[in-house]
């Protein structure tokens, strides 16, 4: 991997900002779903398939910083079936040219979210196991508070002034 100007660097802290600023748009589109729910509880399926799409897109989103940084920083990404999951794996491990980017409790959690959009790729809305989403759901506020918590110490790592 080839040494990277300054202007370089800050282009790839913008483009992960825009995903964060995604991210956190999702959240507040999360809770107007739940809120939903609880006001209209005629809707609970179409708003539990809306929320299986949010989960969807937040780990989309998740992977698309990750695309970011093995693009930029690793010089490529992982190729082979599973490449979701190495990508994944990897953003909890250095690498010659950057920091390790999550904690391993943030991959694992992470791993939940990623097994899930499969599912919710294959499958219809209403055959979505509402257990297992509601669980996801609950969870979803916290880890996506650790995926900040860990891009934002990466980023102070790595790009600290910007």
């Amino acid at each position: 991997m080839r040494p990277m100007s300054a202007s370089e660097l800050q282009e790839i802290a913008l483009d992960i900002a825009t995903e964060v600023n995604r991210l956190n748009r999702l959240e507040s589109q999360m809770r107007l779903v739940q809120a939903e729910m609880l006001t209209n509880p005629a809707l609970a399926d179409i708003c539990a398939e809306s929320l299986a799409l949010k989960l969807d897109n937040f780990y989309t989103g998740c992977e698309r910083i990750f695309q970011i940084i093995a693009s930029e920083l690793n010089g490529g990404l992982p190729s082979s079936y599973d490449w979701h999951r190495r990508l994944l794996n990897r953003m909890s491990k250095p690498q010659d040219y950057r920091p390790a980017v999550l904690r391993e409790d943030t991959v694992h959690k992470l791993n939940e979210y990623l097994s899930f959009r499969h599912v919710v790729r294959n499958i219809y809305g209403f055959e979505l196991e509402k257990q297992k989403l509601e669980n996801l759901v609950n969870n979803y506020y916290n880890t996506w508070r650790q995926v900040q918590e860990d891009i934002n110490s990466f980023m102070a790592l790595r790009y600290p002034l910007c």
